[in-house]
C-alpha cells in the first residue's frame, strides 16, 4: 500500500506550476529527438518509419498501437521511453491531420459553447 508520494524529481506535484509530460521528462529537449542522428545511442530504425512513408492503413495501425500502450508507458516506462512515445505519437498524429484536414467530426462529440 502506498501512503505517500514516491516522486524523486524536483517538479511540483500540484499548484500553479503544472508541467506537461514533455516538460517533466528530462530527455525531452526536442532537439535530440527531432534529429534522430543527433540522439546519442539511438538507431534510426528504433525511432520508426517516417510517417509520410506509411500507407493510411499502416498509419492507423501505428496510432492504435501507441494509444493502446499509452497508459502503461506513462505509468511504468523509463523517461527515455516516455519521451520517445510522446515524440512518435506527435509525429503520427500530425501526419494523420495533414492527410485528413477535413476529417469528419462526430456531432455527438461536440459541446455547446
Amino acid at each position: 500500500m502506498m501512503t505517500g508520494s514516491v516522486r524523486e524529481d524536483d517538479f511540483a506535484s500540484s499548484g500553479s506550476a503544472e508541467m506537461s509530460p514533455e516538460q517533466r521528462v528530462p530527455e525531452w529537449g526536442g532537439d535530440q529527438l527531432a534529429d534522430p542522428a543527433g540522439a546519442p545511442g539511438l538507431d534510426g530504425d528504433l525511432l520508426g518509419i517516417d510517417p509520410t512513408e506509411l500507407t493510411d492503413e499502416d498509419l492507423i495501425r501505428e496510432m492504435h498501437s501507441l494509444h493502446r500502450t499509452r497508459l502503461d508507458t506513462l505509468r511504468h516506462a523509463a523517461d527515455s521511453a516516455l519521451a520517445n512515445h510522446l515524440r512518435r505519437t506527435a509525429e503520427l498524429e500530425t501526419e494523420y491531420l495533414a492527410r485528413h484536414p477535413g476529417r469528419e467530426v462526430d456531432p455527438s462529440r461536440l459541446r455547446d459553447a
